[in-house]
């Protein structure tokens, strides 16, 4: 049986399981709970899906630090932010809704070239571009187009004479299959 610090009780555990707000920080206070409840570690790991060597590195986390240590740390882990701000993002989600300077569509790489011009930049790499697009849910797709008939007379000669001519050769028939152990032979002449 494991032995867990009385930073907080198994009620107070219990209710700091149920009121997590990420998954992370609600399994994290399941396992202290269940080893404050005098389950084993081998049971407490197959109940909420950890190696046991992992509950063990909680259970030493919780005892030294208490509750505070629980939960997704990564998001104190003192790493310089990232260049898709909620303020870039927001001033992006209104430029797209103009075309490029340069024309055509949004792309991973435009947006990277605006993103690195609005935050006085030499350079945003292509895949935050990308990345930026995909966090405003941003899509190029196009509608599906219309049924042909439902096109005007002019539009429809100006199909026609888009189209390629299709070429007057005649397909090529296929040839039977050959044989692959040698030259043909006539059995005739045996």
């Amino acid at each position: 049986m494991a032995r867990v610090e009385a930073y907080l009780s198994t009620a107070e555990l219990e209710a700091r399981f149920c009121a997590a707000s990420t998954t992370t920080e609600a399994r994290h206070f399941q396992t202290i709970w269940l080893l404050a409840q005098g389950r084993t570690i081998s049971e407490v790991a197959a109940v909420v899906s950890f190696v046991p060597r992992w509950v063990e590195e909680l259970l030493q986390r919780y005892n030294a630090e208490g509750p505070q240590a629980l939960g997704d740390l990564r998001r104190h882990n003192r790493r310089a932010p990232g260049v898709l701000t909620p303020d870039v993002l927001a001033a992006l989600a209104e430029r797209v809704q103009r075309p490029p300077d340069g024309g055509g569509l949004w792309t991973g790489p435009k947006v990277a070239a605006w993103i690195a011009v609005y935050l006085g930049r030499e350079h945003v790499h292509p895949q935050r571009g990308w990345d930026a697009l995909k966090r405003i849910r941003w899509s190029i797709q196009m509608p599906r187009p219309l049924h042909p008939a439902a096109a005007t007379p002019e539009e429809q000669e100006v199909f026609k004479k888009n189209l390629q001519p299709r070429s007057r050769k005649s397909p090529r028939q296929p040839r039977g299959a050959r044989s692959k152990s040698g030259p043909p032979t006539s059995t005739a002449s045996v």
